[in-house]
């Protein structure tokens, strides 16, 4: 029996709503029969400006069991699922930061050969989700990584429409995860896992 593809989901999350559906998307990949790992990128911002917003602050009371995104992590995977809200149409700093950690890695040609895929959240529709995406995968290219996007690869992606990756907007937090994105983000967990499977399956038999 072949071993079970491992999965880094690995995010940033302020106020909740991209720890929300990073959640979901580990669920799905457990289900779907991928060892995962759960990571959050370091918080870089003052503990003053945490305290200063309770959503932000209630978010990171939920999520301190979660452990930091290591280089380590990315070593061990298969595949890597990226999460991130929208800054000005590019990742947020907080995951910026942890992929700069990864030259060493990049340079000795461990992040290349595995599967990536991304997801992310904004306040407003149209406020940068698909380019927020396509930054990000800029630098999977560098890593030299195989790209998975979900595409429109099953009827309910038509329904949250973004075929980069799974995308959500939450209205200044007033529109919390919904079936909508919680459907796609199992798709795209999914896709990720079936496709890293097989091409982990067929490394091995080469």
């Amino acid at each position: 029996m072949s071993t079970p593809v491992k999965l880094a989901v690995v995010y940033y999350s302020s106020t909740g709503t991209v720890a929300a559906i990073a959640r979901e998307i580990a669920q799905a990949a457990e289900k779907a029969g991928a060892e995962v790992r759960l990571r959050k990128a370091a918080e870089l911002a003052p503990q003053e400006a945490v305290d200063s917003n309770p959503a932000w602050a209630a978010n990171a009371a939920a999520t301190a069991d979660v452990a930091h995104a290591t280089p380590d992590d990315m070593e061990w995977a298969d595949a890597v699922i990226f999460g991130s809200p929208t800054r000005y149409g590019n990742i947020a700093s907080q995951l910026k930061q942890f992929i700069d950690t990864l030259g060493g890695l990049w340079a000795q040609g461990k992040l290349a050969d595995k599967v990536y895929s991304g997801f992310t959240s904004s306040s407003t529709a149209h406020g940068g989700q698909e380019s927020t995406l396509l930054a990000l995968y800029n630098t999977i290219h560098h890593f030299g990584g195989i790209l998975v996007a979900p595409g429109y690869t099953d009827p309910a992606k038509f329904a949250d429409g973004n075929p980069y990756g799974t995308s959500h907007v939450d209205a200044q937090g007033n529109n919390p995860v919904d079936d909508t994105t919680r459907t796609a983000a199992r798709i795209q967990a999914e896709r990720v896992v079936k496709i890293a499977t097989a091409l982990k399956t067929g490394l091995a038999a080469a």
